[in-house]
C-alpha cells in the first residue's frame, strides 16, 4: 500500500513514523509513506497562503501549490481525502475501507480553511470529530495510524486486531493483568477460571455491556447474532 501526505510540515509526522506499528509495517515493505509540500509547487517562493476575497479575519490556502501537490500525489489511481471538520465522521469501518485501497492521498488544510475550489480536486472530505485543530496533521496521523494497524504483519497479534473496540460495531470487553487484587479492586473470577468458553461469553457480554452504558448509539446500527442479542437482553434485565 502507498500512503502520501500533502503538508507543508512534513516534520509533524517524523517521530511517530519510528514508533510501533507505523515503524514496523515500513520497515516490512508493507506500506510505501511519502510527502508532498505544497511549497515547493508554489509560484512564489514557498508562498501557499493569501487574504479571503470579501475581507474576514484569517489566511486562506492557495489553490494553485495546493493541487499541484494533490495531482503529484495522486498520481494514474490515488484516492485523495481532505481532512476538514465538514467532512464525513471518521469511523473504523472507513480505516477498513481505506486498508483495502492501493493508493491513499491524505490532504492536510491550514489556516483558516483551503480555497473551496480545491474540493474539486478530491474524492471526499474526512473529519474525526466535532472540533477545529490548528491544520490537518493530527487528523492525518490519526487516519495513518488506524489503517496502517490493520495491515496483515503490522501488529504482531492480528486477533488483537480484530477484536478492538468498533471492529464489530461495539465497543470492546474489560480486560485485566496482575495482580489479582490492585488496593481493594479485584479480577473478576472468571477471567481466573481457565474455563475458556466462559470467557469468552463473559467478554462477550461485558462488551454489550459497556456498549449499553456508554456508546448505546452503536447498538442501534450493530449487527448482532443470536448469541449477542440474548445476552443483551438478560443485561438489560440486569441493569433494570
Amino acid at each position: 500500500m502507498r500512503i502520501d501526505i500533502v503538508t507543508i510540515f512534513p516534520e509533524f509526522f517524523e517521530k511517530a513514523l519510528e514508533i510501533g506499528p507505523l515503524k514496523r509495517a515500513r520497515e516490512k515493505g508493507l506500506v510505501e509513506i511519502r510527502f508532498f509540500n505544497p511549497r515547493d509547487f508554489a509560484d512564489n517562493p514557498r508562498e501557499v497562503d493569501d487574504y479571503p476575497f470579501g475581507g474576514g479575519p484569517g489566511m486562506v490556502m492557495k489553490p494553485e501549490p495546493l493541487v499541484r501537490a494533490i495531482e503529484a500525489a495522486r498520481g494514474e489511481s490515488g484516492k485523495v481525502v481532505l481532512l476538514s471538520p465538514a467532512g464525513e465522521r471518521f469511523t473504523q469501518k472507513w480505516a477498513e475501507t481505506f486498508a483495502h485501497w492501493p493508493h491513499l492521498v491524505l490532504v492536510c488544510g491550514r489556516y483558516k480553511d483551503v480555497d473551496d475550489r480545491v474540493r474539486a480536486f478530491v474524492d471526499m472530505e474526512l473529519s474525526i470529530g466535532d472540533y477545529v485543530l490548528s491544520g490537518g496533521e493530527p487528523a492525518a496521523l490519526v487516519v495513518l495510524d488506524a489503517v496502517v494497524r490493520l495491515l496483515p504483519g503490522a501488529v504482531g497479534d492480528r486477533d488483537s486486531v480484530t477484536t478492538d473496540s468498533f471492529s464489530r460495531g461495539i465497543l470492546d470487553a474489560p480486560y485485566y493483568t496482575r495482580p489479582r487484587e490492585f488496593r481493594g479492586l479485584k479480577v473478576p473470577e472468571v477471567l481466573l477460571s481457565g474455563d475458556h468458553e466462559r470467557i469468552r461469553l463473559w467478554r462477550k457480554k461485558e462488551a454489550l455491556r459497556r456498549t449499553l452504558k456508554r456508546r448505546p448509539d452503536l447498538l442501534e446500527k450493530a449487527e448482532l447474532d443470536e448469541e449477542a442479542r440474548k445476552l443483551l437482553e438478560e443485561i438489560r434485565r440486569e441493569e433494570a
